[in-house]
């Protein structure tokens, strides 16, 4: 039976480690677990980073902005 969920295999170093031993005894989860909601957390960071940086290209003095019903048409 195929698995559902994707292995990876990473190297982290001491400190890394501890730390994340150190959040997993605090929250009394699993290390996958643990490792899967910070790396959901980054790619957010990440995602965020980049409707920023759009943001930031597209606020020009000469914007024109649009009503939101508008932009639905």
């Amino acid at each position: 039976m195929p698995a559902t969920k994707t292995r990876l295999n990473i190297t982290l170093s001491p400190e890394m480690e501890t730390l994340i031993e150190r959040l997993v005894e605090r929250d009394k989860v699993s290390r996958a677990g643990k490792v899967t909601e910070l790396l959901r957390a980054a790619l957010e960071i990440e995602e965020d980073m980049v409707w920023d940086d759009l943001a930031k290209k597209r606020d020009i003095k000469s914007a024109r902005f649009v009503s939101h019903p508008k932009a639905l048409l």
